[in-house]
């Protein structure tokens, strides 16, 4: 096996338990150059262990393991049995197996939507050694069928290409339970790895604070607009995709809910019509894409959340819920709760936070990697 060798700084972050090493703090390449697991040791011959290679990433080196431990097939095996394992308790047929380095698996993600697993390889250190990882998987989980989702930007910086593949027939759409909730899922062609499913337990608590007329912003297929469907009067559910509104409507039906009012709008326009005609509402969800995909991006963002939550706000019934979100790496929660008093004091409403809320148990985020706490959201509620 090749080794790499980095700088006393690299080898504490590595000991502090964050498992990146960036091209800065690679001292010496591993020999060839060659993605995949390499050796690691620091620069006074001491080893720290294995980890992933990509040698076009800033993100060098994602370490796996300590010591000598040998990252082979039965290694694999044993780091997809154990992320599994941690989530037994969950009767939902589609949620997170793996969640890469919570679960001590770097660059690795994999869903599962009833029979069938949904993968992603997102670096290039784990592309090299792809055929030991689909063999764990299928041991492990022994899967009708694999799709590998491999059509995400983040591959560009690993010098991959975007591509979506399969192993074994999946079908056009893939039913699912969520909790209760049936969904049909695209596998191949829905966001991420084919459906929000880190919003889960945030859906059913929508469910819980629901009632009179409730908004659904950027609803996509209709995560949180089924759920507040059970006990809401009639939920307006808004979105600018065709394709999604239609995929909402097939969900609609198959879970027998005929007071969801699909619009297809711009969210921040339809807000504004909404304060204009007088409308109100008892509930109300965002949940919008993530507005900073950079920190240049960060200022314009907070104004569109700020924008979109002061709006909101002016829209809820006196004793009404907001379940708001933000999925921005780059914004803070700090930020984003900061954002969110201001937006509450330009309402000129009383607010309190009835909840903080993030990412469901199947996401967990480890807590040397603050990157991994990724989804901020808050439970408010309308006092007056």
């Amino acid at each position: 096996m090749s080794q790499a060798t980095v700088s006393g700084r690299g080898a504490a972050r590595w000991r502090r338990g964050h498992p990146w090493i960036y091209r800065s703090d690679v001292r010496v390449e591993p020999t060839g150059g060659a993605p995949g697991v390499v050796g690691v040791d620091d620069e006074r011959g001491a080893l720290l262990g294995s980890g992933l290679y990509s040698p076009t990433s800033e993100i060098r080196l994602r370490m796996l393991s300590r010591g000598d431990i040998a990252v082979d097939a039965e290694w694999w095996r044993d780091a997809i049995a154990g992320a599994a394992a941690r989530r037994a308790g969950i009767r939902a047929t589609a949620h997170r197996l793996v969640h890469s380095e919570a679960d001590g698996l770097p660059s690795l993600v994999i869903d599962r939507y009833g029979p069938f697993v949904s993968v992603q390889l997102l670096s290039a250190g784990l592309e090299a050694v792809r055929s030991a990882v689909l063999e764990a998987i299928e041991d492990v989980l022994a899967p009708t069928g694999i799709v590998l989702r491999n059509d995400v930007p983040v591959r560009d910086h690993e010098s991959l290409p975007r591509v979506v593949e399969t192993i074994g027939e999946i079908p056009e759409l893939v039913e699912v339970d969520s909790d209760g909730v049936r969904m049909l899922v695209d596998l191949r062609g829905g966001q991420k790895t084919g459906a929000f499913l880190d919003q889960r337990e945030n859906q059913w608590l929508a469910g819980e604070v629901a009632g009179g007329d409730a908004l659904d912003l950027f609803c996509y297929e209709g995560g949180f607009s089924l759920r507040m469907a059970s006990a809401a009067d009639r939920v307006v559910s808004v979105d600018q995709s065709a394709r999604a509104l239609s995929r909402l409507a097939e969900n609609a039906e198959l879970n027998a809910r005929g007071n969801i009012d699909a619009v297809q709008a711009n969210a921040f326009d339809f807000l504004r019509s909404a304060e204009t005609g007088g409308r109100s509402f008892r509930t109300i969800v965002l949940d919008p894409p993530a507005f900073a995909r950079n920190r240049r991006a960060l200022a314009r963002a907070m104004a569109g959340y700020k924008d979109l939550n002061l709006r909101a706000l002016r829209l809820l019934d006196p004793g009404g819920h907001l379940l708001t979100f933000s999925c921005s790496y780059h914004v803070s929660r700090q930020a984003f709760e900061d954002m969110l008093r201001e937006a509450a004091a330009d309402s000129g409403r009383r607010v309190v936070r009835v909840a903080t809320l993030g990412a469901g148990r199947d996401h967990p985020d480890l807590l040397a990697v603050p990157e991994s706490s990724y989804l901020k959201g808050t439970l408010l509620q309308a006092i007056e």
